[in-house]
């Protein structure tokens, strides 16, 4: 049996969490904790009334050391997740992270991390954007000998990251094919008169509005012709059953920080 904790249960993605654990249909897995900050006012709610799924006898606790778990799937914050993370480490948790945001160095404490735990890290747990992310490595290598590349992504007025970890991994596999350095062919946005486009860049433009749980479109424009690659999310459950199905497949693994094309067995 492997038991599941999850961090920042009070936050939308946290009780869709909760509600991915619980309505799993593997019989091999549960929810035993429910963690959220300390001083909120869920603490001691049970963590099935508080994600709509009925009583489960899981109460919301102030800290990991109050749950007993196998596994830690975190989609909190950056400093939240880093904390956490020492935590599993001192603890031989293994761990499942959806956090985006990260600076190269933050990821590099999470990828040492796997010389100790087993950890998923990945920007988007989504089965179908995982898909797009293998087939773009592909286009790009076909499309982009006479294309300009652009990244449009667009969230929920609340995403305080942008361009989103999963555009920015988007940028990341088209540079990667092409033998490129995203940090140094990316273009952030464009404002005034300038000079014409340079097609060895890779443009990023993002919108935050309304409720948009995330779309993303990568754009391949050439002379007669656009291809466009689109993955739209109209619920975060889709995000949710990604990081239960990564829980399980981590559950035998040793240690190592892989991510969602590892467990989809994408991974070239």
């Amino acid at each position: 049996m492997l038991n599941i904790a999850i961090a920042g249960v009070a936050g939308r993605m946290g009780r869709t969490l909760i509600q991915a654990v619980v309505n799993a249909s593997q019989g091999d897995i549960r929810l035993t904790g429910a963690v959220q900050r300390p001083g909120s006012s869920l603490l001691g709610v049970d963590a099935g009334e508080l994600a709509g799924v009925g009583r489960i006898n899981v109460p919301v606790v102030a800290s990991l050391d109050q749950a007993d778990f196998d596994l830690l799937i975190d989609f909190t914050t950056i400093d939240s997740t880093l904390a956490n993370l020492e935590y599993c480490l001192a603890h031989r948790k293994a761990m499942v992270v959806g956090t985006t945001g990260f600076s190269d160095s933050e990821k590099q404490l999470l990828t040492r991390a796997g010389d100790s735990i087993s950890i998923v890290l990945a920007a988007n747990m989504s089965v179908g954007m995982n898909l797009c992310f293998h087939l773009l490595k592909q286009m790009s290598e076909v499309l982009a000998v006479d294309s300009d590349i652009e990244i449009i992504e667009t969230h929920h007025r609340y995403k305080v990251d942008s361009p989103s970890g999963t555009a920015l991994r988007l940028g990341e596999v088209i540079a990667e094919s092409l033998g490129r350095d995203l940090n140094e062919v990316a273009v952030y946005g464009r404002e005034g008169i300038g000079e014409p486009r340079d097609r060895e860049t890779i443009g990023f433009a993002t919108i935050r509005g309304g409720d948009v749980v995330g779309d993303h479109t990568v754009l391949f424009a050439s002379e007669g012709e656009r291809v466009e690659l689109t993955h739209k999310a109209s619920s975060r459950m889709t995000f949710a059953k990604g990081a239960v199905r990564a829980a399980i497949w981590l559950s035998d693994k040793p240690p190592s920080c892989y991510d969602m094309q590892d467990v989809l067995g994408l991974s070239s």
